[in-house]
């Protein structure tokens, strides 16, 4: 059975460019979509083994469609294809399970691969951006230091710092979303700051991210 490929994007010619190259490895992109709303709509419909997906589209956040299409549709695959270089968007998308996060100044091969090893059901490589941000944010606290945060508090602090949401912090690290808003209020008592911008600040300055 040919392997299924939504996209997700509001380029024409970036859309011709992967199904072009999803042809040529005898896979079928079933749907293309320019919004989140017509990207639930095709992931439901369809049920593809992959998705490849812009960060924004139609100038609103795609991302925020992940959680709810991993629920529909599981074992669906999830290759982020983006213009839009910032470290929130690598976190957000680590943190809802994405295989891949690819840069549009990449080489095509570079997606060619991505998609070809996320249809294999290979593990994404050690050098992804997801995995070596997923694991920058969830390593100990460095015991050296004079921090008066608990590891997962020092964990959470690095998710904060890079804009996650309390519900994308708590899928990121396993744990439900009121056990994160207990670490968010311990962390700002501890700091002794009023807010999570000034939590950021304080991560930053001291060299937590």
């Amino acid at each position: 059975m040919s392997v299924k490929i939504v996209l997700a994007d509001d380029h024409p010619i970036v859309c011709k460019g992967i199904s072009r190259e999803a042809f040529d490895l005898g896979m079928d992109v079933v749907q293309v979509a320019n919004s989140p709303e017509t990207l639930v709509e095709s992931v439901v419909r369809h049920r593809p083994n992959l998705l490849v997906t812009e960060v924004r589209l139609g100038g609103h956040d795609a991302l925020k469609t992940l959680e709810q299409i991993k629920t529909e549709v599981p074992d669906c695959q999830v290759i982020v294809y983006t213009a839009f270089h910032n470290p929130t968007n690598i976190a957000r998308a680590s943190a809802l399970g994405c295989y891949e996060f690819i840069l549009k100044t990449s080489e095509m091969s570079t997606v060619t691969e991505a998609i070809r090893q996320a249809a294999l059901g290979t593990p994404t490589s050690q050098n992804s951006l997801l995995v070596t941000t997923k694991t920058r944010m969830k390593r100990a606290r460095n015991f050296d230091s004079e921090s008066p945060l608990t590891n997962r508090e020092t964990q959470v602090l690095r998710h904060v710092s890079m804009g996650l949401k309390n519900r994308e912090i708590g899928k990121s690290l396993g744990i439900s979303v009121e056990t994160v808003k207990e670490h968010v209020q311990n962390i700002l008592r501890k700091l002794d700051v009023n807010d999570r911008t000034q939590a950021a600040v304080w991560a930053i300055r001291n060299e937590f991210i």
